[in-house]
């Protein structure tokens, strides 16, 4: 007889465990209405209530949401323009040369590429007055260098699988190749697209190391908010913002599944009702 619990199935329900527990834990205990985070005093929502008048943790997060989706967009369009570059033009000076450039971020430490960013955001300050301070701008920029190297290697991966007969019939009637891109190429690769953005915003909100390096005064994000507060130890004020982040994070991933997989049922739809034939050619057919 089959044993109904079997090894890899054990340990993939102790990786979600282990993976998804913590985050429970603290979302129940972002309901806890003792002051104190390790002792249990009941139920109740006053650290939610309390959000609204902590002004410097709401202040953090909006900065924080509007960094991660100025961010996303930016290396959304910097990453698939990297990517048709690496897949559809195979020769050119310097190919290697940049396909290294694009994809270095993902091997670069975070801390040298921080350190490396503030320097040169320091000589450039110097030589050319720009920029005067540090602030959004600055970490907009480095969240931007470091996420379009994801993007990249997604789209680049869907772009790979495309048939480049379908593009190439575009042209052949006519289409100039901008127009071919926008209304051909970019729908077929709107999931990966999709999915490059949320993993950019993603990145973006969670980065710490980057963040801490090219920010200044009145530029805290929400991870140095919290990494700060956190130093000290931790508050239920933490807890209870973190839950909605993941509520958030929650309801919008599900969001973004639901239209990738409808998409995806359109797509593998449309071939089978292209195969059928209209009425218009069956009645001729009759006639015939």
């Amino acid at each position: 007889m089959k044993s109904r619990f079997s090894f890899s199935g054990v340990m993939l329900w102790v990786g979600l465990a282990f993976i998804y527990l913590p985050m429970v834990i603290l979302v129940i205990y972002s309901f806890n209405a003792s002051r104190l985070v390790t002792v249990w005093g009941g139920w109740s929502t006053r650290w939610y209530a309390g959000l609204l008048s902590n002004t410097q943790l709401m202040s953090a997060v909006e900065r924080s949401l509007q960094i991660a989706f100025f961010t996303a967009t930016a290396a959304v369009a910097l990453g698939t323009l990297a990517a048709f570059v690496m897949t559809r033009i195979k020769r050119f000076r310097g190919r290697t040369l940049f396909s290294g450039l694009v994809t270095a971020p993902l091997v670069m430490p975070e801390v040298i590429t921080g350190l490396s960013l503030l320097l040169l955001f320091v000589a450039m300050a110097q030589a050319i007055g720009w920029p005067a301070e540090r602030g959004m701008m600055t970490i907009w920029i480095a969240h931007t260098t470091f996420a379009t190297a994801y993007v990249a290697i997604v789209v680049s991966g869907r772009l790979g699988e495309l048939d480049q007969s379908i593009e190439e019939a575009a042209m052949d009637l006519g289409a100039r190749p901008w127009k071919t891109f926008l209304l051909i190429t970019v729908p077929m690769i709107a999931p990966s697209i999709l999915a490059g953005w949320l993993l950019a915003f993603t990145l973006s909100l969670d980065d710490l190391v980057l963040a801490s390096f090219v920010s200044g005064p009145g530029a805290t994000t929400l991870p140095m908010e919290v990494f700060s507060a956190v130093r000290l130890g931790v508050r239920p004020e933490i807890n209870a913002i973190a839950s909605l982040i993941l509520l958030a994070v929650s309801i919008f991933t599900l969001l973004a599944w639901f239209i990738v997989r409808s998409a995806d049922k359109r797509s593998r739809q449309q071939p089978a009702e292209d195969d059928k034939p209209s009425w218009r050619a069956v009645i001729d057919s009759r006639k015939g």
